[in-house]
């Protein structure tokens, strides 16, 4: 089977734009592929963050995956920092990166914005440390969303420059989109964040659910009940994309137009769908969390597997490169 990785970050809750752009299709690409998804710990520490709680969210980070429908029968889950060959292969590959291909993504110059304070080389090299994240393995295919696709392309502008330097032996891999459409957070305005605060949490209560739902920016032209919205412009309708069938999507369509369902109505038909799908993710995550020890065989395993092929790839690597082997 073709091989995919990708990877998420363990920064806290993991919220509706991870699971539908991510973590859903993941589950669904574990039939057609041989998959490796990670939690990207070393990505993580690239911003300040509690180090206290850096344990504990790695963890909870892979009792998502699990509960949403990944498991070791269909995937090999583990941590980066656990394949230490992550970081050495990142570092032969900042020997062919040139500096002005990364200082021109996208994401660096948004996070030097956000951490003004600690605009660090971690941050610089935040892609090309996923792009070994991909090519440790030799995946030929990474499910990514559209903001990630300039980091992809970097990754195959990596793979090229060494294999034209050393000796052809990466892939150059693709990205694979997600269909899932781009939420943005419960402000209408920014990316889904929890950074921000604008987030729902897949693992969150019902009733903190509802709450976020109810006060959530909808169409800010559609002032009264009986005001015709725009569904274009309405985030609650890009969610309802993501959870709601197509018969839902024209009424709620058509009745948004003609003023016939108000801003409350479409928020409580998604929170209904909302519920029938977390409800279970919510309820295997509170099962799995009781047995932590599950958790961290799942990962041990992952990373045992995964080291494997790291090593075997990384002695082709040194091989090539030159380097003494004793």
């Amino acid at each position: 089977m073709k091989r995919i990785f990708s990877g998420i970050q363990p920064t806290g809750d993991i919220h509706l734009g991870n699971y539908v752009g991510a973590i859903r299709n993941w589950v669904y690409l574990t039939g057609e592929y041989d998959c490796i998804f990670c939690v990207v710990d070393y990505h993580a520490i690239t911003v300040e963050y509690p180090i206290e709680e850096m344990r504990r969210r790695t963890l909870d980070a892979a009792l998502i995956l699990l509960a949403c429908g990944l498991s070791p029968e269909n995937a090999n889950i583990f941590v980066q920092s656990h394949v230490r060959e992550h970081t050495e292969l990142a570092w032969i590959f900042d020997t062919v990166t040139p500096i002005g291909e990364v200082e021109r993504m996208t994401q660096f110059k948004d996070k030097a914005k956000q951490h003004r304070s600690n605009i660090n080389m971690g941050l610089m090299s935040y892609p090309v440390l996923q792009a070994a994240d991909i090519l440790l393995y030799k995946a030929g295919f990474v499910p990514v969303g559209e903001d990630q696709v300039q980091h992809i392309e970097l990754s195959r502008e990596i793979a090229r420059k060494f294999n034209g330097r050393f000796k052809p032996i990466f892939p150059e891999p693709q990205e694979i989109l997600s269909m899932a459409p781009k939420i943005l957070g419960v402000d209408g305005q920014s990316k889904m964040s929890k950074t921000l605060n604008n987030y729902i949490g897949i693992l969150e209560e019902e009733g903190e659910i509802w709450e976020k739902l109810r006060t959530a920016v909808t169409d800010v032209n559609r002032v009264r009940r009986n005001d015709p919205g725009d569904p274009a412009v309405c985030n609650i309708y890009t969610i309802h994309r993501a959870f709601s069938d197509n018969n839902m999507l024209l009424e709620i369509d058509k009745g948004c137009k003609t003023a016939g369902i108000g801003c409350i109505d479409c928020k409580k038909m998604l929170f209904g769908n909302l519920k029938n799908e977390l409800t279970p993710i919510r309820e295997k995550a509170l099962a799995l969390g009781k047995d932590m020890g599950y958790i961290e065989d799942v990962l041990a395993k992952g990373a045992a597997a995964c080291g494997a092929i790291a090593k075997t790839t990384m002695d082709e690597v040194r091989e090539t490169l030159g380097l003494y082997i004793p």
